[in-house]
């Protein structure tokens, strides 16, 4: 599902209501990705105060991208991505909603597409910037396109990462996660350990490289 292109806005009377009608589309978009467990889940936040809510976010009370120490299954994100388009998908559960983004220099990106504020849906805006940004419209919450880091508003923690690899036939797949400011090797190196040694070994992961330090010292 690539994001529609929204004009710049201008001065004026008539650009304070075409920037609201962005808002508004903003919010319609972003609603289009939450379901309706989603919507409970927010409605008990809000039925128990916003305040409480906000500090279990923040604290890590509720569930998170990248919270599993388990290798999740690999999906195909899609069979094409090109440059300055995105599309929204759901990683690793069906529940777990996320964003892959191709930049305009070709870089691949994906991350969480539930805001760490108050897990309202976010959205990539191609139109701001040159790598564009990730956006939750419900709080103006900004995130950095290429890094997930947090640009303005009020989410406390960056967007957890979606790890994505892209096959000889240009299809694109999710194959990891990472938590909020985690680095890519660190997650990778934390699910793959167990369930792909080999795999962990290739990507000079610490633990790996130790077990096969004794492996060899054995035989």
């Amino acid at each position: 599902m690539s994001v529609t292109q929204q004009p710049s806005p201008g001065q004026g009377p008539e650009s304070d209501g075409d920037a609201a009608a962005d808002r508004l589309r903003d919010r319609i978009s972003a609603d289009s990705l939450t379901t309706r467990r989603d919507y409970l889940r927010i409605v008990a936040t809000v039925s128990g105060g916003l305040a409480i809510g906000g500090v279990g976010v923040a604290a890590g009370i509720l569930h998170r991208h990248g919270d599993s120490e388990s290798l999740p299954e690999a999906k195909m994100v899609t069979a094409d991505l090109p440059p300055g388009q995105s599309v929204a998908f759901r990683f690793p559960g069906e529940d777990d909603r996320a964003v892959a983004v191709r930049l305009s220099d070709g870089s691949l990106v994906g991350y969480s597409a539930v805001c760490t504020h108050l897990a309202c849906g976010v959205l990539w805006r191609e139109d701001r910037g040159a790598d564009g940004e990730l956006y939750c419209p419900c709080h103006e919450g900004v995130f950095d396109a290429r890094t997930g880091e947090v640009t303005a508003g009020p989410p406390p923690r960056p967007l957890p990462r979606i790890i994505l690899t892209e096959q000889a036939d240009g299809s694109v797949w999710a194959v990891a996660t990472a938590r909020s400011g985690e680095p890519a090797q660190e997650a990778l190196c934390r699910q793959f350990g167990e369930s792909r040694p080999e795999m962990a070994q290739r990507l000079g992961c610490p633990a790996a490289d130790r077990a096969t330090t004794t492996e060899s010292r054995r035989t």
